[in-house]
């Protein structure tokens, strides 16, 4: 179960669907519950973190007692702990995170936020006629995660982007340095590679010929929207020099990158390089592991992330 939110973005209304997700240890009384689809002010108490929030009923619950479907949608963050942002991938959406956002917060004992970009799964689509630049990520980063997250009473997140959500973290967090207190990326794209073309390739049949949509319409309104957004970018000749190595440049907060080595749509060196520009960040490298580390090795990757965080106390 999800809620939705409206910002106002390039002169128009969109809808942004979330889930909130984590534990409570203590009753939160910053402020009311978010309906369904919210459109007012958050309440200026609502400050950023995580650890605790009432129920809507207003007991205390904990994550333990709860199932990933009742996580705490319409709550927001309490000032104990920080959130973490979930950043889907190109396909992505609130829905195809699973239990993944659940299980790393109940971890890290954060709450944590999940949404879809606007054209993925309930948010508002991707208008028919509308092709996406090669800046796409870009304006993600720049212009509809600041407005959500103040929207959203969130302050100094951390963040977790996999694929082109890392890419979106990565450049929040450069350009925004005083508005995160850190980042770990999964599989992110820092350059395009003929590795990540050959993959949009294959994807772009098994979207029209291999069933491919119909697996991926349980998970967006729109998935021509979804599909066709991303898959149309990546392949449009102008996005062959899309390039963020000098905004990764730019960090300065604690940055963890991971990918998989057997990952089909990138290889190692996307995150070779990100040590490389950033000195004290640290990567890993998965071993039996493909593009989506958090499915592949779901275990791994909560045990390395709770780590990493925990030295940053």
């Amino acid at each position: 179960m999800s809620s939705k939110i409206t910002i106002d973005w390039c002169g128009r209304e969109i809808d942004i669907e979330y889930r909130w997700v984590g534990f409570s240890n203590a009753a939160d009384t910053t402020g009311t519950a978010d309906t369904n689809h919210t459109t007012g002010q958050p309440a200026s108490s609502r400050a950023a973190g995580a650890a605790g929030a009432a129920d809507v009923d207003g007991t205390a619950t904990t994550l333990g007692s709860m199932g990933p479907d009742d996580a705490f949608h319409h709550m927001p963050p309490a000032h104990d702990t920080p959130v973490m942002v979930f950043l889907h991938e190109g396909l992505g959406s609130v829905s195809l995170w699973k239990d993944f956002p659940d299980q790393l917060c109940a971890r890290l004992r954060m709450r944590g936020l999940v949404y879809s970009r606007p054209g993925y799964g309930k948010s508002t689509p991707r208008p028919a006629h509308q092709h996406w630049a090669p800046d796409f990520m870009h304006q993600q980063a720049y212009e509809i995660l600041p407005k959500l997250i103040t929207r959203l009473g969130i302050e100094k997140p951390w963040l977790f982007g996999h694929s082109d959500g890392g890419s979106i973290a990565l450049l929040f967090a450069a350009a925004f340095p005083k508005q995160v207190r850190g980042a770990v990326v999964a599989a992110p794209h820092l350059f395009v590679e003929q590795i990540s073309i050959d993959s949009i390739r294959r994807a772009r049949e098994a979207y029209l010929h291999q069933g491919l949509r119909d697996r991926l319409s349980r998970h967006h309104d729109d998935v021509d929207s979804a599909f066709f957004g991303w898959n149309d970018a990546w392949l449009s000749p102008a996005f062959r020099s899309w390039n963020i190595e000098p905004n990764v440049s730019d960090i300065v907060c604690p940055l963890l990158a991971l990918q998989g080595e057997q990952d089909e749509y990138g290889s190692l060196q996307q995150i070779h390089r990100i040590q490389q520009l950033q000195p004290a960040s640290e990567i890993i490298a998965l071993a039996e592991c493909g593009h989506s580390p958090h499915r592949d090795q779901p275990e791994a990757v909560i045990t390395v992330v709770s780590e990493f965080i925990q030295r940053q106390h």
